[in-house]
């Protein structure tokens, strides 16, 4: 693993975290980056131009060091301008698009991970591709699910058991 030597002549572990264009999502990644920096893990958060102006006021002084932005740039299209590249103020048929975006830029972030050589890769569960661009470059890629445990809850049981009321009757009385 290629680690990092920090002033102290410590290593740490590279961490590339790369979560879905939404604030719900980011804002997550953020706080999961925050603790990975106080154990003493360097952090590079990957995102989009338009998410990462957002959340740089989020991120207190004492982690400008231990978490680094990296700016992901997704294709031109006339279709989805630079401000479209987040969820924030996205016009709802544009959704595919965007996620059509994010798949197509999949050199971007194998090039990315190319340059900084993380040691880990942290995905969000709607980048399932990300999982496969690190393994290409044999780096460990861990998924993070941002949502709770009852909505996955709810959606496996939609999937598994859709005749079977959900929340279960029993709980609610």
């Amino acid at each position: 693993m290629d680690t990092q030597v920090t002033e102290c002549g410590n290593t740490s572990m590279k961490v590339l975290m790369f979560p879905w264009l939404a604030y719900g999502h980011i804002s997550p990644f953020l706080n999961v980056a925050k603790k990975l920096a106080d154990k003493g893990f360097l952090i590079y958060l990957c995102s989009t131009p338009i998410n990462l102006k957002s959340i740089v006021k989020k991120i207190p002084e004492k982690y400008f060091v231990s978490i680094q932005l990296v700016e992901y740039h997704l294709p031109e299209s006339p279709e989805l301008p630079p401000h479209y590249h987040t969820t924030n103020g996205l016009p709802p048929h544009l959704n595919h698009t965007l996620q059509k975006a994010l798949k197509l830029s999949k050199p971007n972030f194998s090039k990315i991970l190319k340059n900084l050589k993380p040691d880990v890769v942290v995905y969000d569960i709607l980048q399932q591709w990300a999982e496969g661009v690190a393994n290409e470059q044999n780096i460990p890629a861990v998924k993070l699910l941002t949502s709770g445990a009852a909505v996955f809850s709810y959606f496996f049981n939609l999937v598994k058991k859709p005749e079977i009321e959900f929340p279960f009757p029993a709980y609610l009385s």
